[in-house]
């Protein structure tokens, strides 16, 4: 199945202009002008945030109004690259506040560190904003319910930046596996290994740079000095700002394990052993090697990684591996491959397996951005709702929460949204933020 991009282009317009699919109107292919775009804002414009901007802006419905960032130089460079590609002129803002003043702004992207999303999703709600939010939803377990609640109570569609949930890939290793063909599942191994998992290389304490807002990049977060190993990228290795390889490459890995069986409960325990074992010359928290059981009712899911080595089982950096009781499927964000013990059936598998293989003419991120700008016209769900971003990222947060406990295991109650009998784990639900931000929003 295809999505093209004059199909979506089709679609959309006809939503805009007040037609509904069911209503029998005919198709139109008129692209929308400035009046009738969507307005976008983006809050941490580098990288990531950038990239997903260039997404929005590509459909041609969208107007960039607004460009945030806490570095002077990254916003100067950006709005001139928004210029020079999209010729659009957005405002440029150091404080997302003011940014969300705007009241035509419809909706806001949050591509910032992970200990901000959950402060700046909230107040774009609170705004009447529509949200896609980077993954992990946000940096702790109690910040994630912070963000569905608040979803809910100002009626926002919220997309959370799992893009795999609208990868024709992925798509199509579950309607494969939903189909039957593969049997029961019965356990999903998942991996992660990569370089970048070390941190960066340890460094002096420097002064802050001129064109950088630190107090404001700090945030919620605890007062500490300026260090460029914590910094641009560097900051998902220590706590405070983010979880690792396990919230960075889990959330969208462990999502898959969760999608099989459609899975939208809490996890019930966690087995989890995290540890630094290597590059002791590299400045980091979060832990280079880590190794985590979720024992499900009715399979279980492994989760381990290496950092510093770009390779695994199935000679890849990062994979799925799913083990039915008939086969089973290895997957990657470019294909997937059914495996079985007999070369012939295995070869049959092949065959049947290439009528379920999906492609798009799309990236995987532009077509999560393509279900987000739906989403804001139908007002429906999309592929990744805040309460499938909310889910796993309490899988993840968890295995990092027991990997840090004495115990190394955990039982979680879902019903108090604690864990049971042990105040160490439940000390790392929510964060102390520092003053004058509150956590308490809901």
């Amino acid at each position: 199945m295809t999505t093209s991009r004059r199909d979506f282009i089709k679609r959309s317009t006809l939503i805009t202009t007040g037609l509904s699919l069911s209503s029998g109107a005919g198709w139109t292919n008129t692209l929308l002008g400035p009046n009738d775009r969507i307005n976008v804002g983006l809050i941490g414009c580098r990288n990531q945030g950038f990239y997903v901007l260039k997404e929005f802006l590509k459909t041609g419905h969208i107007n960039c109004l607004g460009l945030c960032d806490i570095d002077q130089n990254i916003l100067d460079e950006k709005r001139v690259e928004v210029k020079r590609d999209f010729q659009q002129t957005p405002k440029t803002y150091g404080d997302f506040r003011k940014m969300l003043e705007d009241k035509t702004i419809d909706a806001v992207i949050v591509a910032t560190p992970d200990h901000w999303h959950c402060l700046q999703t909230v107040y774009a709600c609170q705004a009447g904003k529509d949200v896609y939010v980077e993954k992990p939803l946000a940096n702790s377990i109690g910040e994630c319910i912070i963000i569905e609640k608040a979803a809910r109570k100002y009626g926002r569609v919220v997309q959370v930046g799992q893009q795999q949930r609208s990868s024709p890939v992925w798509n199509g290793i579950m309607e494969y596996i939903k189909s039957g063909r593969l049997g029961a599942t019965r356990k999903v191994n998942i991996w992660a290994n990569f370089n970048y998992g070390t941190g960066a290389l340890k460094q002096a304490d420097q002064t802050v740079p001129k064109h950088v807002d630190f107090e404001l990049w700090l945030g919620p977060a605890p007062r500490r000095s300026f260090n460029p190993s914590r910094f641009h990228g560097n900051w998902r290795h220590f706590w405070d700002y983010g979880g690792g390889l396990m919230t960075d490459w889990g959330v969208h890995l462990l999502d898959m394990a969760l999608w099989v069986k459609d899975h939208t409960s809490d996890p019930k325990m966690i087995l989890s052993y995290g540890e630094n074992l290597a590059f002791k010359e590299h400045s980091r928290e979060t832990f280079d090697t880590m190794s985590v059981v979720f024992p499900m009712d009715e399979y279980v899911i492994n989760w381990q990684h290496a950092a510093g080595i770009q390779n695994g089982p199935y000679d890849m950096p990062y994979g799925v591996e799913f083990i039915g009781e008939k086969a089973s499927i290895v997957a990657n964000r470019d294909n997937w491959e059914i495996k079985l013990e007999n070369k012939k059936d295995s070869e049959q598998a092949r065959v049947e397996a290439a009528a379920f293989k999906q492609k798009s003419e799309f990236s995987d991120v532009g077509n999560h951005v393509i279900n987000f700008i739906e989403c804001i016209r139908t007002r429906k769900a999309p592929n990744c709702s805040v309460e499938k971003g909310r889910n796993v990222a309490l899988y993840a947060h968890m295995a990092n929460i027991a990997a840090r406990s004495e115990a190394g295991k955990l039982v979680w109650d879902e019903k108090s949204q604690s864990f049971e009998n042990n105040k160490e784990a439940n000390a790392l639900i929510s964060p102390q933020y520092r003053k004058p931000w509150e956590l308490t929003l809901i």
